[in-house]
């Protein structure tokens, strides 16, 4: 596996636009670029040094939590880092009702207006899932895996 440790400039750019988008102003990880844009946060007792060593002993397939997606112009939280970030998510959020919520967790897009952009849902006090709105849409972003394949009732 090719790591690329995020420098302290590109973390600080990093967190600039997390803040702008998320109101997140703080990422308290090692954080790792790998294929594919794909930004890992490692929190463990490792340093740089010894996971690089690590990777030159053994086949390294992955390390780290994966927390967000660069592929787009926008950084993208994964649908997993969502929870991870919980408390430090402030901005952009679109709260919605349970029709909605159905709608949503089986891969749905909703017909909500609101800012162009990357959108956290919530509904009641949790968040439920990510989406990218036209102002008119949001088109949702939950993993095929994850989505619900059980018919509305």
């Amino acid at each position: 596996m090719k790591l690329h440790f995020l420098k302290s400039k590109e973390k600080r750019n990093l967190i600039e636009e997390l803040e702008k988008i998320y109101g997140i102003t703080e990422l308290p990880y090692l954080l790792l670029e790998t294929g594919k844009q794909k930004i890992r946060g490692f929190s463990g007792h490792l340093s740089k040094e010894e996971i690089v060593q690590l990777t030159r002993l053994t086949n390294v397939e992955i390390i780290g939590a994966y927390l967000i997606n660069k592929k787009d112009e926008e950084a993208r939280i994964s649908f997993d880092a969502i929870q991870l970030f919980k408390e430090k998510i402030t901005k952009n959020i679109i709260e919605i009702n349970n029709q909605q919520l159905q709608l949503w967790l089986r891969g749905y897009d909703l017909e909500i207006r609101a800012p162009r952009g990357i959108i956290i849902l919530k509904h009641q006090e949790d968040f439920v899932g990510i989406g990218k709105s036209n102002t008119e849409k949001i088109f949702n972003y939950v993993p095929k895996e994850r989505k619900l394949k059980t018919k509305i009732s």
